[in-house]
């Protein structure tokens, strides 16, 4: 970080908006905005973007970033980027966007979404091949990939347009877009294009032509894989976080409102900027964080090996970094080289957390009456409901929150499971429900869901560590932070610290800017170790500690017991049902 008076800008692309967000030398936001981006749903299940949309709306975003703080633009020095795992599609001989709309691909949109599921039968023929390279996904692929997506356009598109076509996942066709260039990001290949790093499982080009072949893709194969990227250092360039990929294009600078020139950082998924954005927050030694000393980092292992990055939004990613590969049922990984190279990543996550929260208060008969409470004391609902359980505590001389739910017990898999059940069929089920249809009601199945998300957590956590990790404080980001009987319920359930690093909500734009910092500084002659840029650039956090109320732990602990019995109970019912159905003549 060469003077005072540098300043770096980290673009995050969510489902929904794209934010652009500034910082300066000493990791402090400065500029913050944001513009909303377009989704077309043409049918079921389909979701499509385009990128010249999401383009528009970055640099919207980022000229009104810096004019809103009258930041000067030739005080920029480096940028990142991180986008959802949405799949990109160009012409490889004009560089223009091609359309996945079927039947006619006639649009102006280039991207299927993450969430788009309309690859659900190329998955399952993806998955049926049980090749070597699924290992390293979690054992299957899901339909939210790239490779099932490909796929699906292959069996769907023209011959000769697919032939034309050039695939890249969203984050590296942004940086793509603002230098001109071709680099592609290890992060986005081996997490959601079945990558394997040159030594995994004996790869030697990253890109395995045998499982290409196996899955009706083989035609990728063609000139060294130049479709998807190419081979490292023969006919392409594959770069860890924020390496630096190039400089800002005078197309793009003109466009974003910048200098050309300007170091761009090579990008990676959302949830691993808020990896980024979130581990690196400073927390004291005494507060008994177990790798927090400055031993550690000499000893040939970073702090982030012991802490479990969540973050929590619509859904939560739960992100781990290991020395050594590390296989988890259910969690996807271990991803070698995304983050740091020579390091391990696991992803698990649940499916709906704060999607979760929405439906449950949404579909209760007393919500539109909590709402409009919560409107006249000038809460929002979480607040309000927050309040009116401690209230009706104290009311009742409950010794803790927890007790006014003590025979409640929801199990919320409404959306399915991604960890570490990996079971898209998993529901929610409630015992003890009454005719209770009150605020107070709506207060107790708001908290059973919190309760729900914590014991969750849980779970996730100890499947982690059974399987060789060492997870021993978790660091969350994210909308939910903000609701501190939540966070206080995931620390006493998973008996071990939480820390909020101080953007909670900005933490994924937060860790893409520090990309940018990585990238200018491969330009001073003294490159920094991206954990190094994750340390200087990361602010104090605020530490949430297990409860000490042995009520409450013991409450927990036999919650937690219910919650595994609900878990595996359902998969029983439904095998049960299955099999009686199996036997019976149609």
């Amino acid at each position: 970080m060469a003077d005072q008076t540098s300043y770096y800008i980290g673009i995050d692309v969510g489902t929904g908006s794209a934010r652009a967000c500034i910082i300066d030398n000493n990791g402090d936001i400065v500029g913050l905005a944001s513009e909303d981006i377009r989704t077309w749903t043409p049918q079921h299940n389909h979701y499509e973007q385009s990128t010249s949309n999401i383009w528009q709306c970055i640099c919207s975003a980022v000229r009104r970033a810096l004019d809103e703080q009258k930041i000067s633009p030739a005080l920029v020095r480096g940028m990142g980027f991180d986008a959802t795992c949405s799949l990109c599609v160009f012409s490889s001989e004009s560089d223009e966007p091609i359309s996945v709309t079927g039947c006619k691909f006639d649009s102006d949109r280039n991207v299927i979404l993450w969430l788009d599921h309309r690859a659900t039968s190329e998955t399952e023929k993806i998955n049926a091949t049980g090749h070597p390279v699924l290992r390293y996904v979690g054992g299957r692929m899901s339909v939210e990939m790239e490779m099932p997506k490909i796929l699906w356009l292959k069996n769907h598109m023209p011959a000769d347009v697919f032939a034309r076509c050039k695939f890249y996942d969203l984050a590296d066709a942004l940086t793509h877009i603002a230098t001109g260039g071709d680099t592609r990001s290890f992060c986005s290949m081996v997490c959601k294009q079945g990558y394997l790093p040159m030594g995994v499982e004996g790869s030697d080009k990253g890109w395995s032509e045998e499982f290409l072949q196996s899955i009706g893709l083989g035609d990728l194969c063609d000139r060294s894989f130049d479709k998807i990227g190419g081979i490292n250092g023969k006919s392409g360039r594959h770069l860890n976080a924020g390496e630096f990929v190039g400089t800002l294009s005078e197309k793009a600078a003109s466009q974003l409102g910048l200098h050309p020139g300007v170091a761009i950082g090579s990008g990676v998924i959302d949830a691993y900027a808020g990896w980024i954005g979130t581990v690196g927050a400073k927390v004291d030694v005494e507060q008994g964080l177990s790798g927090t000393d400055p031993e550690s980092t000499k000893n040939g292992w970073t702090p982030a090996f012991t802490r479990l990055a969540a973050v929590a939004g619509t859904s939560t990613c739960h992100i781990a970094m290991s020395p050594d590969p590390v296989f988890v049922p259910g969690v996807w990984g271990p991803y070698r080289d995304v983050i740091l190279p020579g390091r391990w990543m696991a992803e698990g996550g649940q499916t709906a957390t704060g999607q979760l929260l929405k439906h449950v208060l949404e579909s209760h008969p007393a919500f539109n009456q909590a709402s409009a409470l919560a409107k006249e004391q000038d809460l929002n609902i979480f607040q309000f409901l927050n309040s009116r359980l401690e209230q009706v505590a104290a009311e009742s001389d409950s010794p803790s929150v927890s007790f006014l739910a003590r025979h409640f017990f929801f199990y919320g898999d409404l959306f399915g499971n991604r960890s570490p059940l990996a079971d898209t069929e998993m529901k929610g089920a409630i015992v003890g429900l009454s005719s209770d249809t009150s605020v107070d009601s709506l207060a107790i199945h708001y908290y059973g869901t919190l309760e729900f998300i914590a014991l969750q957590t849980k779970q996730i956590v100890e499947t982690m560590n059974r399987s060789g990790h060492r997870i021993s404080s978790i660091f969350m980001s994210g909308s939910q932070c903000q609701n501190s009987i939540l966070v206080g319920l995931i620390a006493s359930a998973c008996n071990m610290p939480v820390v909020l690093p101080q953007y909670i909500h900005a933490a994924v734009c937060h860790g893409a800017a520090m990309l940018g910092v990585k990238a200018a500084s491969a330009r001073t002659g003294k490159e920094l170790d991206l954990w190094e840029v994750i340390d200087q650039m990361s602010k104090p956090g605020t530490t949430f500690y297990p409860t000490q109320n042995e009520r409450e732990r013991a409450l927990l602990a036999a919650k937690y017991e219910i919650f595994l019995n609900q878990c595996s109970r359902q998969r029983e019912y439904r095998a049960l049902v299955d099999t009686a159905l199996a036997q019976t003549p149609s």
